[in-house]
């Protein structure tokens, strides 16, 4: 059954418990102690923990945009079912009962799939279904799972119903309820490894989450919930976790390593602090890292306090990776400690999927395919996102022109209606296409990936100018003579293509020539120079209107109307309402790079 959050929390309130399950009776003796021969050797115990991250609603290798197997570049594969025969693998090599399965969040956003029984289908309609990712992950026997901040990106019910689902507990220490600042989830996870001769491995698994969620999902969780940061919560309870007599700590943290954060001094706390964690608490012994989205097989950090090596993983996103730990114990002096922590990868590509999860949820993914494939429309022309980074691109315009419509119209009858609108929109993707001929939900789920709702925000023209100097920061300084690579002519800085920024309704020219911060240039609106005073409504998806990117001014700017319907579900009411999507009635060259006043294209 799954874990009942109320009594869970009835009970920490009381005595500070996290949730304690007893592992299963005794170990096979291949991994079990050895047997102590008198004066020479100690007892000895090897655990495995692994673990996955970022899972994005991704069960199958299935590319739901393209109607088709996934497939990238390296030749990954992606998908629960292809980890679930990893998982199987290392059970069988290892013992089951010497191992344990975790997750660092992010688990039900991101696909087609996970949108449907959000939306489509939700889980929360009474007598709803059993949500995918719940379904994959309670067969696949997962131990626990940290709170990622997508997993509020449907609200607080959809996660709640989500939690109820699971027969392993959502851990998130820094999850607090802003009125009482308790746990509003699980901080924390307890399993007894049994050890014949000896006494149980104690081992407890930490949950910390990200404290963006405080940005990105401010609509959801503002007044309801906070959240602080991984180093100081994890500071209050990894002290506590081993004055409960855990023998081997293991945080789970929706959190990457860099020690950036993408969200400026918005937020006190640190976005990726992962490796922070590990540096300044003691006591801990491997963290198993999500939240960023790249492979990191093993990164060793030693603890500033006590010297010793804390060993950090994060495995690919989509399931494409599994990290693995492997503990070796030595029982001394009356206690269990650890004397060594290796971490690596097991790639999803090098098996097949297991049959049983196959079986499990072939019906639902077959609804979401035919769901994705329903005819909205017809396009008069193709429409490519190919080069979108760098040239001012149809298909962009089409979300501009999507979310600038949506908003005048809910603007009707206010104090603002009188106001021009402006709108942002990124190259979320550098292969999505939209075909000449019929267009699906898929074509158009394709363009906008991200489950993004709509805001209005106020602005200046001075703060416009400010923001697409920002954006303009995400190209790399190219002199006048230089050849121009378009694969090295972007991302400036490591910054992602989806922190890059159209903005409609004004002219501009971008000029790489010049250095950060003066690249904006011939910037113009209605064909007269912009009015720095003049005020703007700019549509806003609410990544970024709540401060994701660290984009000046919008964060702060006053909110004039905001909605939870996906921008994406905008983009094909638009194009069903048109019937005929003709690039005539939204494109337009707006903008363009140039080095020195001459075009770079």
């Amino acid at each position: 059954m799954p874990l009942n959050r109320r009594k869970f929390l009835k009970k920490s309130a009381v005595t500070g418990a996290g949730v304690a399950l007893a592992g299963a009776a005794a170990a096979p003796a291949a991994q079990a102690a050895e047997k102590k021969k008198p004066g020479k050797h100690a007892k000895r115990y090897s655990l495995t923990v692994m673990g996955t991250t970022d899972l994005h609603g991704h069960v199958f290798n299935w590319d739901y945009f393209k109607d088709a197997e996934y497939a990238d570049a390296a030749g990954n594969a992606m998908g629960l079912a292809r980890v679930s025969t990893l998982v199987n693998q290392i059970r069988q090599e290892k013992g089951r009962r010497n191992t344990l399965l975790l997750d660092a969040g992010d688990t039900i956003q991101g696909t087609p799939l996970t949108y449907y029984f959000a939306k489509v289908d939700p889980i929360t309609a009474k007598g709803g279904p059993v949500h995918p990712m719940a379904q994959a992950m309670n067969a696949i026997g997962y131990d626990a799972a940290a709170l990622g901040n997508h997993e509020f990106n449907y609200g607080i019910e959809t996660l709640r119903k989500f939690e109820d689902q699971c027969r392993f507990p959502l851990l998130g220490a820094n999850a607090l309820d802003a009125k009482t600042l308790k746990p509003a989830f699980p901080p924390y996870f307890i399993k007894k490894f049994q050890v014949p001769g000896a006494p149980p491995v104690k081992v407890a698994v930490l949950g910390l989450t990200n404290p963006g969620i405080a940005i990105w999902d401010k609509a959801y969780v503002q007044g309801k919930l906070t959240f602080p940061g991984l180093e100081e919560q994890a500071a209050k309870w990894v002290p506590k976790l081993r004055s409960m007599g855990a023998d081997v700590v293991v945080v789970s943290a929706h959190s990457g390593s860099s020690g950036t954060s993408s969200y400026g001094d918005q937020l006190p706390y640190v976005e990726n602090s992962a490796a922070l964690v590990a540096q300044q608490v003691p006591g801990i012994d491997a963290i198993l890292v999500g939240h960023a989205h790249v492979e990191i097989p093993e990164l060793k950090v030693t603890n500033k306090a006590t010297g010793k090596t804390v060993v950090l993983s994060e495995p690919l996103c989509y399931a494409e990776r599994l990290s693995v730990f492997d503990f070796n114990l030595v029982f001394e002096k009356g206690r269990w400690t650890v004397e060594s922590v290796a971490a690596s990868l097991r790639n999803a590509k090098t098996v097949a999927d297991d049959p049983k999860i196959t079986r499990l949820l072939k019906d639902e993914h077959a609804l979401v395919v035919e769901y994705v494939n329903q005819v909205v429309g017809t396009a008069t022309a193709t429409l490519t996102t190919v080069d979108a980074r760098y040239k001012d691109a149809p298909i962009i315009d089409l979300i501009t022109k999507v979310q600038e419509d949506v908003v005048k119209a809910a603007l009707v009858g206010t104090a603002y209606a009188s106001l021009p609108v402006i709108a942002q929109a990124s190259p979320f993707s550098r292969t999505s296409q939209i075909p000449a001929g019929e267009v699906t939900i898929r074509d158009l789920s394709g363009l906008y990936v991200y489950d993004n709702t709509l805001v209005a925000k106020l602005l200046t023209g001075a703060q416009v100018r400010a923001y697409l100097e920002y954006s303009a920061e995400y190209f790399v300084q190219t002199a006048a003579d230089a050849a121009v690579d378009t694969e090295k002519l972007t991302n400036a800085g490591g910054r992602p293509d989806y922190n890059y920024d159209y903005v409609s309704g004004f002219s501009y020219d971008i000029d790489i020539a010049q250095a950060a911060g003066s690249r904006i240039k011939n910037l113009t609106y209605n064909g007269a120079a912009l009015d720095d005073a003049q005020q703007f409504v700019l549509a806003v998806n609410n990544y970024r209107a709540n401060g994701g990117g660290a984009f000046p001014h919008v964060a702060s700017a006053t909110e004039v109307w905001s909605e939870s319907t996906e921008i994406r579900t905008r983009i094909a009411e638009w194009v069903t309402a048109k019937g005929v999507l003709d690039p005539a009635d939204f494109a337009s060259v707006d903008w363009k790079l140039t080095r020195n006043g001459t075009p770079v294209f």
